[in-house]
């Protein structure tokens, strides 16, 4: 089994890389391969709302010259996927996100190709905003009906000097207990496929409340 995580901190080896390795490493030691990659140096657009994505349902974005049509792919590939940001005015760092809509917004529309993976967020903050953006991170995992593992409190980590949030004890425990609880959740996912079957996957309704 394989997990990607994504790093959306302009820092390659800042707080939020280290929260996504302690949960790496908990993975690695049951038996889980894992991968972070860097999206917060990137160069990306964000999503233009061509809907090119949803009429050629070829699993890709029309924008060139990024990288967001490869991560789709390792998503795909993937039986996990860990979301790590910073906090920028208590959101997600702007390139994540831009990363992040047009990621799922082609997921969606390609079947919900993540559907019953499994998917958790972790967050870096120096002080304030660590929950609304964490809430943000959950809402592409809660979207695209996947399977979120949970820690002992919410997935934040404090520290403002890149390394400074492995001095944060509690917070070191939350990366390591959901790491923990994500490797179970993968193994009940894989051990159950053959025994337990899915339920079926529902068109989207659409609607809105303009007469």
């Amino acid at each position: 089994m394989k997990v990607v995580a994504f790093n959306g901190s302009p820092n390659q080896e800042g707080n939020t890389y280290h929260g996504l390795k302690i949960v790496a490493d908990e993975l690695n030691q049951e038996g889980i391969e894992t991968e972070i990659i860097q999206v917060g140096n990137k160069t990306i657009r964000g999503c233009i709302h061509c809907n090119q994505c949803a009429k050629n349902k070829d699993e890709r974005c029309v924008l060139p010259n990024d990288e967001v049509n490869q991560w789709i792919q390792k998503m795909k590939e993937a039986d996990g996927v860990l979301l790590g940001s910073p906090v920028h005015y208590s959101a997600i760092a702007g390139t994540m996100k831009s990363f992040l809509d047009r990621a799922f917004y082609v997921i969606g529309v390609n079947d919900s190709m993540l559907r019953h993976k499994v998917g958790a967020a972790i967050v870096a903050v120096r002080r304030s905003g660590g929950l609304p953006t964490f809430n943000q991170l959950n809402n592409y995992i809660n979207y695209s009906e996947m399977l979120m593992p949970t820690s002992n409190y919410w997935n934040v980590t404090h520290g403002t000097r890149p390394g400074q949030a492995l001095e944060d004890k509690e917070g070191v425990q939350i990366m390591r207990v959901l790491g923990k609880n994500m490797a179970w959740l993968m193994k009940l996912v894989e051990n159950g496929k053959d025994k337990i079957p899915a339920p079926e996957r529902e068109s989207k309704t659409f609607m809105n409340f303009i007469r």
